[in-house]
């Protein structure tokens, strides 16, 4: 069922199609590393604040930020929280490369059983050096999979044997490598229900959700999407979400994560990638000064210099949207007479 005020699940789902489709067609598809350092840059600090922070952290984004950009642990915050999000900070940045340049890591799959035991050792190891699992044996540290039984979670979902979890892990690539956008079942719920289906297996003994997330980002940038980044304040919708995908529901999941990637190329990656001129949907231009709607509107009434395609969008660039800011108030404002020209 929609939620009042919230647009049908399969609109979600075209709205992403339609941003992706402008940013292959028109911009040329996500860009190269080089030129990407500065949207990766704003999507990595978000990430990891927030991919930590459902995990309980406690460091707040600007303490992220300062953290990742200039080394300084800002705060009085334990020290096992400040090594939970340089790591996955490190983990994240490799990603966000090897997305776009694979390298020799990958060969005929989409993700490798190799790639995933890295990311979750980039992730995991400095907190572990300082605070090691209680639980862990000498074979279960960071990279290697657990060799724990785990209780049922919360719902009721019950973890694999640890006995099955590398067969189901090799399982698991396989059916990740068979994914692509131009499937019938819709992208948002086949990486819904492969990102569900690892956090089910729970491979590691400790850190599957950050290394889900981080392994569900890479599987997006290989498919030419930004990454995805469910928000501290999504936490409890994210966990029900799983909890009905446990059940075989895959449609709030994949809604949250097609949410989660349009937001991202309406926000980092399109404005980024276009420029000041070419011109984009006024999705792309809407800031804290200016809403969408107030730019259709100005567009409609040709206040804003935009043009309306074909499939009925309106584009516009940031030259002139910055134009219209400019002139606005200008235009809108009634020159009053003077005292001489009314005697």
């Amino acid at each position: 069922m929609t939620q009042r005020g919230r647009p049908p699940r399969d609109a979600v789902y075209r709205r992403l199609d339609e941003a992706v489709r402008e940013l292959r067609e028109w911009m040329g598809g996500l860009p190269g590393p080089a030129e990407a350092e500065d949207i990766r840059s704003n999507l990595w600090h978000r990430e990891t604040h927030n991919s930590t922070a459902i995990e309980g952290n406690t460091l707040i984004l600007r303490e992220v930020e300062q953290l990742l950009e200039e080394g300084r642990a800002v705060g009085s915050k334990p020290l096992r929280d400040y090594l939970e999000v340089r790591a996955y900070a490190d983990a994240a940045h490799w990603v966000y490369g090897r997305a776009i340049e694979p390298g020799e890591w990958i060969a005929g799959a989409l993700v490798s059983l190799q790639e995933i035991r890295h990311i979750h050792h980039v992730c995991m190891s400095p907190a572990w050096q300082a605070d090691p699992h209680p639980d862990a044996s000498g074979a279960e540290g960071p990279g290697s999979f657990r060799r724990h039984q785990f209780a049922a979670f919360p719902g009721g979902m019950q973890p694999p044997s640890w006995v099955e979890v590398e067969g189901l892990m090799r399982t698991w690539v396989t059916d990740a490598a068979a994914i692509t956008d131009a499937d019938a079942e819709p992208l948002p719920e086949a990486l819904a229900r492969t990102h569900n289906d690892f956090e089910r297996i729970h491979p590691f003994l400790d850190g599957n959700g950050r290394t889900g997330r981080l392994v569900l980002n890479l599987m997006l940038g290989r498919l030419g999407y930004p990454p995805a980044i469910i928000y501290k304040r999504e936490r409890d919708r994210y966990l029900r979400a799983m909890r009905r995908a446990d059940q075989g529901e895959y449609g709030p999941l994949g809604e949250l994560i097609a949410r989660s990637v349009t937001d991202n190329l309406h926000k980092f990656v399109i404005p980024a990638v276009a420029g000041p001129v070419k011109l984009v949907p006024l999705t792309a231009l809407a800031s804290d000064d200016i809403t969408e709607n107030a730019l259709r509107v100005a567009a409609t009434r040709g206040r804003l210099r935009a043009v309306k395609g074909d499939d009925g969008t309106w584009r516009s660039s940031k030259n002139w949207v910055d134009q219209y800011l400019a002139n606005r108030y200008k235009r809108n404002s009634v020159l009053l007479p003077t005292r001489e020209e009314n005697t």
